[in-house]
């Protein structure tokens, strides 16, 4: 079914891709950082309401995860507070609103992957604010919140793992952490998956959107060294404890998209979707 979709955060790397992908099928109006500044709630509830769509998507996000450790005031209007407004002003028009969260809501300290019904123990400043606005996207009746893990691909791919396939091809040397393990995530898989949400008017809730299985940030390099064909490249592993990075991370971040499987949403390996990225 046709929908009017608003994606807000338009310009960001999951903006882009969702508003390229949903165009094909939906009427879609983006807003970009420079149209709609989400802090300014009046703002965001006028935008909402001009518009009046289906669905509201929030792709805004603060994501300088150490930058919040020194300017949490930052951290918390982009990443809890105006969640809340996009929530009220998308419950206002009666639409669907759909939120993104993080692997980084959780501490680490497990050895399998993370399920929706998981507790979260957010250790950073940045963790705390999307915890927060995972809660304040909740009080909306018609939601979902879709935690990603690090993101990448796309037509505005500028990630670490995007950057990490630049440096191989570059010939440069990638160091990467060999004891954190993540769930990547493609943006193009992300916006499949949300899509296929909306169509099967999905039961709302929290549900985790990651490319299936994990490995280690070592362990993506060394694949995306294979899938590129240099085989050749520099991969040096670095332990977590020897970076020098103000705001703590989870060691063990990886998450199980079992809830999105059970639905019939299956997303891709993470292998596959680095095979894409490369090719």
């Amino acid at each position: 079914m046709r929908q009017l979709v608003l994606v807000v955060g338009a310009a960001g790397q999951l903006g882009t891709a969702m508003v390229e992908r949903l165009e094909a099928e939906h009427e879609v109006v983006g807003r970009t950082r420079d149209e709609l500044d989400v802090t300014r709630p009046e703002d965001v509830r006028a935008a909402v309401a001009s518009v009046c769509p289906d669905v509201v998507i929030n792709c805004s996000a603060y994501t300088n995860v150490d930058g919040a450790e020194t300017d949490p005031v930052t951290a918390l209007d982009v990443n809890a507070w105006a969640v809340r407004t996009l929530a009220m002003a998308a419950g206002d028009v009666d639409a669907t609103f759909v939120h993104f969260s993080t692997d980084f809501v959780f501490d680490g300290e497990t050895d399998r992957p993370y399920v929706e019904t998981d507790a979260p123990n957010p250790r950073s400043v940045y963790a705390q604010s999307k915890l927060l606005g995972e809660w304040l996207a909740a009080e909306t009746p018609r939601h979902y919140v879709l935690r990603v893990e690090s993101l990448f691909g796309g037509s505005r791919g500028r990630s670490s793992i995007d950057r990490m396939l630049d440096a191989i091809r570059a010939g440069r040397e990638v160091r990467a952490f060999s004891d954190r393990a993540v769930s990547p995530s493609h943006v193009d898989d992300v916006v499949t998956a949300t899509e296929a949400l909306l169509e099967a008017g999905a039961p709302f809730g929290l549900y985790h959107c990651v490319n299936s299985g994990w490995t280690t940030w070592e362990g993506v390099a060394r694949e995306l060294a294979a899938v590129a064909g240099r085989p050749e490249a520099v991969i040096t592993p670095v332990r977590m404890a020897d970076a020098s990075l103000l705001a703590p991370r989870p060691l063990f971040a990886a998450l199980s998209n079992d809830r999105l499987r059970d639905l019939g949403i299956a997303l891709p390996s993470w292998q596959d979707a680095l095979r894409r990225l490369a090719h």
